[in-house]
């Protein structure tokens, strides 16, 4: 793919960092199109987004079905809002403070040439010298997992407009695993026969592998990107934000986008 393109390197751009105040889940929705978007009509830099939640989850993939997904009973009991996001990749269980979520918006020419497996690992790979600093012998399961000897850490998922890629990775910080088999149906089958507390196996955060705060990890992880990369502070304008309200009202906060794989 993209073997049109003449390959970039990351320190040929001037990566931004975004980590602001917590968000609601259709916000983060709406800014991964905004910034996608603006990155690839050149009126961004190329832009590392560190998310902050302000409410729980549910955010499944632009190709998943919600039914398929969701258990809408266990959504409402627990008062989770369920979303759906541009990129692909699987659901994701969210709660405030309990996972590690980013986005990259880069040029599509930072992975020119690559198989989509190794565009993947490519673009994380910052990530994983971090974890590996703080004790953590991490590596990419293909196609799209982030993973150790304890278990799967996170997944990323990919989305490509008009010469941009945004990038995406959810990591489990902390998870209550009985309450997101409550929520998400995938797995329950493979999960039946051993209880709930294979799940906490099956995704193992990083607050028990490595007994540090989150935001020291998270903190780990941008020095390494700055290290490796170069970044500097930026902010979300007035116009991303405006625009990323629009989205909420004329896509991502309607039904039909919700559920449009039913």
């Amino acid at each position: 793919m993209n073997r049109e393109l003449k390959r970039s390197s990351w320190n040929e751009h001037d990566w931004q960092l975004i980590h602001t105040a917590p968000q609601m889940p259709l916000q983060h929705m709406a800014l991964d199109q905004v910034l996608l978007d603006e990155v690839a009509a050149g009126r961004r830099a190329p832009t590392l987004r560190v998310w902050e939640w302000a409410g729980p989850a549910v955010v499944i993939g632009i190709f998943q079905s919600l039914r398929n997904e969701v258990d809408a009973d266990g959504a409402r009991k627990h008062n989770i809002e369920v979303v759906r996001r541009i990129s692909g990749g699987g659901a994701m269980f969210i709660e405030p403070g309990n996972t590690i979520t980013y986005s990259l918006y880069a040029p599509l020419s930072l992975i020119a040439g690559m198989s989509f497996r190794e565009a993947y690992a490519y673009m994380d790979a910052w990530v994983l010298e971090a974890l590996g600093e703080l004790g953590i012998k991490a590596w990419y399961q293909p196609l799209n997992d982030i993973t150790s000897a304890h278990g799967k850490i996170g997944g990323a998922a990919q989305a490509h407009r008009g010469g941009a890629v945004l990038h995406h990775v959810t990591m489990a910080y902390d998870i209550d695993a009985t309450k997101m088999l409550q929520v998400l149906r995938i797995g329950r089958e493979k999960l039946s026969d051993k209880g709930t507390t294979s799940a906490a196996k099956r995704v193992d955060p990083l607050r028990s592998q490595t007994g540090l705060a989150r935001e020291v990890i998270i903190e780990r992880m941008i020095d390494v990107f700055r290290r490796r990369h170069g970044l500097r502070d930026g902010t979300l304008s007035p116009s991303e934000f405006a625009a990323s309200e629009a989205l909420i009202q004329e896509k991502f906060g309607t039904e039909a986008w919700r559920a449009k794989v039913p």
